[in-house]
């Protein structure tokens, strides 16, 4: 909602009945968003429109409502030890989910998702107890887990499917041919576990959609401006020697991206973020949407994969989130070091965390 040129309220609406016009039938929100704006805006977009029409993703976890904005970290998640015990989780999950379907203007989401969890929050018998209330409450016919915002908790993700698999249905992670890394390392455990897998971040930061080229400039609150240095213009080059297997499927790039998240189980569902850049060049925004919609069925051979992947290979490129073998000391929100639980994770799916999560390089490759 803040990224690239700012869109006024009526032309956001536009763009999300755009969407559905054109046969986008999946919407997915966040409570923290705008602070409960998203919801809000999609509940004005779709007001209306049949509910048994599309599905709603709803996300819950970072507590707006009585936590403390800490600068770009954004706010705390809602198991923060210092605003509720674990006895609290069901009465905060139960409020966070109401209150999001409200301004959502449903009575109940397709999934709900546990939205960039801590340590506590994938591990937690507690949290996921809270998690199924509302599901048996009604309020959701699905449930999942989003880590995030940054890349990584590959064995934390797996843990908890490890634990709570039976409870989940959907999981989304960050995934596209230029960043294969780290977010393959969880999808055999995903497809024996049953969940399926959402992927996000297919345009890897806009690059998929064509319009952001070496030189772009991002705007000041821009997440892109965390990514290292260097990754646009290393971006753009990987994209050029994949461009021939677009043109062989008669397929953009956009669609390229898609279609090869596509082609790996158990992956069923692909999330590019769709922004409105700023410059001369930039599509628009609804151009974007049109590609998007425009999908079609087919899937790439495994050897196209695998060679997609060979090309975009980013092993390495950065520091990443969750359990993860250089950190010491007390826990972030965001990072932790690993304990044995993780140590046995990373055993039983033959990850090796000081070769297989860890940086290696400065510079996106």
């Amino acid at each position: 909602m803040h990224f690239g040129e700012p869109l006024s309220d009526e032309r956001f609406l536009a763009v999300i009945r755009h969407a559905y016009d054109r046969g986008i039938r999946t919407f997915m929100t966040s409570d923290v968003y705008g602070n409960g704006a998203a919801d809000e805006m999609l509940g004005r977009a779709l007001a209306g429109v049949p509910r048994d029409s599309y599905a709603l993703v709803g996300m819950i976890g970072h507590d707006f409502y009585s936590g403390q904005r800490d600068g770009s970290k954004g706010f705390p998640r809602f198991t923060h030890p210092q605003l509720r015990s674990s006895g609290d989780y069901a009465s905060y999950v139960r409020m966070a989910t109401e209150k999001s379907l409200e301004r959502c203007r449903v009575d109940r989401f397709d999934c709900l998702m546990l939205h960039n969890p801590d340590s506590i929050g994938y591990t937690s018998d507690a949290v996921w107890n809270a998690m199924s209330k509302v599901k048996e409450a009604g309020l959701t016919d699905r449930l999942g887990v989003a880590p995030g915002p940054a890349n990584g908790f590959s064995l934390d993700v797996i843990l908890n499917f490890e634990r709570f698999g039976p409870l989940l249905d959907w999981a989304m992670i960050i995934l596209n041919p230029l960043e294969p890394w780290p977010g393959t390392l969880c999808l055999d455990a995903a497809q024996q576990n049953e969940v399926k897998i959402i992927t996000r971040v297919v345009d890897y930061g806009g690059i998929f959609h064509g319009d952001v080229k070496p030189g772009h400039q991002f705007g000041e609150r821009d997440h892109r401006t965390f990514r290292p240095a260097g990754w646009v213009e290393a971006g753009n080059k990987k994209l050029d020697a994949i461009r021939s297997f677009a043109e062989a499927h008669g397929l953009t790039m956009l669609q390229l991206a898609s279609i090869w998240n596509l082609s790996q189980k158990p992956i069923e569902s692909v999330v590019p973020t769709i922004i409105q850049e700023v410059g001369e060049g930039a599509r628009p925004i609804e151009d974007k949407i049109d590609d998007l919609a425009a999908l079609p069925s087919l899937r790439l051979s495994a050897d196209e994969v695998a060679e997609i992947r060979r090309i975009g290979d980013n092993t390495g490129c950065m520091e990443l989130k969750g359990g993860n073998p250089g950190h010491i000391g007390e826990p972030l929100p965001d990072r932790w070091s690993l304990n044995a639980d993780l140590a046995s994770v990373a055993v039983r799916w033959s990850i090796q965390p000081a070769r297989d999560l860890v940086c290696t390089h400065s510079k996106a490759a």
